[in-house]
């Protein structure tokens, strides 16, 4: 039997969230995620968060990213989106860069598919 077969699968009924979209059908899209009860009435008592879309364009197509955006208000959520967005635009340059050190430092020792050895 596999390791899938004996998880299992079930919400957090204590981390319920009710989502709202909304986009500039330019930029991206910002979605508002209010807490909520399982009885879906607004749990007041977590705070509401933002999390702004968008994509950029690489030499290999077109890379999603996802941030959130610290901020109480669709309006500061809106005003924000910019910032946060650069941020995860560098964080992202950063670990694709990263991910290109370690795979240049490492080397394949032919007949062994499964080893890498990693140079210093």
């Amino acid at each position: 039997m596999s390791q899938m077969e004996n998880t299992e699968i079930n919400m957090d009924a204590t981390a319920l969230s009710r989502e709202e979209v909304f986009t500039d059908s330019r930029v991206g899209t910002i979605r508002k995620m209010t807490p909520v009860t399982i009885d879906g009435e607004t749990d007041s008592s977590r705070p509401v968060q933002f999390i702004g879309s968008t994509q950029i364009m690489t030499p290999g197509g077109a890379l999603p990213l996802s941030f959130e955006i610290e901020t109480e208000t669709l309006e500061g959520a809106v005003a924000g989106f910019g910032d946060a967005a650069k941020v995860a635009v560098e964080r992202t340059m950063e670990e694709l860069k990263e991910m290109q050190r370690q795979q240049a430092s490492s080397i394949v020792v032919p007949g062994r598919e499964n080893s890498n050895i990693q140079m210093p």
